[in-house]
């Protein structure tokens, strides 16, 4: 039985895998044709921005972002985040300024922010957890206050809004990730967007000077939703067959890490940061043309854990009237989060999520390596140890949302 799974290319549908076979079988299009573009161009119109350029990552659209403002010195950014928003910052040149997040919201503390900008100071990145907005009302007083540059981390937040407006349309540039457990997945992926034509010029530079990455690394992309669907989560949990496949497919090269191990000391691949190829553009295309569906899915199961989930002994996520969120991963706290996920697999073949198990992401990345200390952001520490995830992705039912709360009731 396949198990319940947060991650593992959640996303992926019959028409997905019909789209992935298709383009294994035509690799003269795996680099060029017109899915780039027309990426480009339906999700400039649908955030209304005047420039939506993409990369093969978000990784790479921040780095292009960074690379366009020409800027020195510091950028601040939170805890509670992943090595992915982190590295682009350092292979830029520039330093990471690491501000604690808050509890509510698990975004920015801006009481930590105010503390933390010193002269160095130059770019805020402000990161919309789980795809619940940041305050961006004063987000923006700030930064207008204190002359930032402001960039949005929309990775998690791609349809979410504040009061009204799309997340990613609030700062000088923003950035969104396609990776394999996003709102849209196309395995590797990201957008850059702006209003600013000086900084998409130099995009549309970077993009092409960048080029795409190698049909092997495009195979490797290609494979995943395949092996994933008929190998690795049919297997996953019949003698840890599916788990052991996976771990071998990727140490032989066969599939790709969502982090690569030199990430994890600050270290760049050779796959960063590059273009969009044509084949990939193809697999966020379909999916971007079911966003709002998708979205729609995760608000209804959100819902439905709230009404479970109400009066027990979790603390659940706060809803804030003039925020909309995506509800990428539906988020709870308990002061035994980590045997509750242990349980959750072994008792019952259902993988909950522990995203953030340290206050920088994976768990085994050398945080003093990329400038992180014991103590810089407690209260994301503190998150870390309590917090876990609940699913919400398309192939979620109500049905798999009962059974989760059954288990963790």
């Amino acid at each position: 039985m396949k198990p319940i799974s947060i991650s593992l290319s959640p996303n992926i549908r019959k028409e997905d895998l019909k789209l992935v076979w298709r383009i294994l079988f035509n690799p003269f299009c795996w680099k060029k044709g017109k899915s780039v573009k027309e990426l480009e161009q339906k999700f400039a119109k649908y955030l209304g921005v005047k420039y939506a350029v993409s990369f093969n990552s978000g990784r790479s659209a921040l780095m292009a972002i960074l690379k366009s403002l020409d800027v020195e010195g510091e950028v601040l950014l939170q805890a509670f985040t992943c090595i992915a928003a982190v590295n682009p910052i350092i292979w830029s040149g520039l330093k990471p300024r690491y501000v604690d997040c808050s509890s509510s919201d698990y975004n920015m503390d801006m009481r930590d922010l105010k503390a933390k900008i010193g002269p160095l100071g130059r770019v805020l990145m402000v990161q919309h957890t789980f795809g619940l907005p940041c305050n961006m009302e004063e987000v923006l007083r700030l930064v207008n206050e204190k002359g930032l540059i402001l960039i949005e981390d929309c990775a998690h937040a791609l349809g979410a809004e504040y009061k009204g407006q799309k997340i990613g349309t609030f700062g000088k540039a923003s950035f969104f990730s396609f990776g394999r457990d996003k709102i849209i997945s196309s395995v590797y992926g990201g957008m850059a967007v702006t209003n600013d034509k000086d900084i998409a010029r130099k995009l549309y530079a970077l993009q092409k000077e960048w080029k795409n990455p190698s049909f092997c690394w495009i195979f490797q992309q290609l494979l995943h939703p395949v092996l994933m669907q008929y190998i690795v989560l049919p297997l996953y949990n019949i003698f840890n067959l599916g788990k052991v496949f996976l771990v071998l497919s990727q140490r032989l090269g066969i599939l790709s890490k969502a982090v690569h191990k030199k990430e994890k000391k600050g270290r760049k691949p050779r796959y960063f940061p590059k273009s969009l190829p044509n084949a990939l553009a193809s697999l966020a295309l379909l999916q971007f043309s079911d966003l709002e569906a998708f979205n729609r899915h995760r608000q209804k199961v959100a819902e439905f854990y709230d009404k479970k989930l109400t009066g027990s002994e979790y603390i659940l996520p706060k809803r804030f009237p003039e925020r909309k969120s995506t509800f990428l991963r539906y988020t709870v706290l308990h002061d035994n989060a980590h045997e509750i996920i242990y349980n959750a697999w072994h008792k019952e073949n259902i993988i909950i999520g522990d995203w953030y198990m340290s206050p920088i992401i994976p768990c085994d990345t050398d945080l003093a390596g990329i400038g992180y200390e014991k103590g810089m952001c407690p209260n994301a520490e503190r998150l870390s140890k309590k917090s876990f995830n609940l699913p919400t992705h398309i192939n979620i039912t109500l049905k798999d949302a009962e059974r989760i709360c059954r288990q963790v009731l």
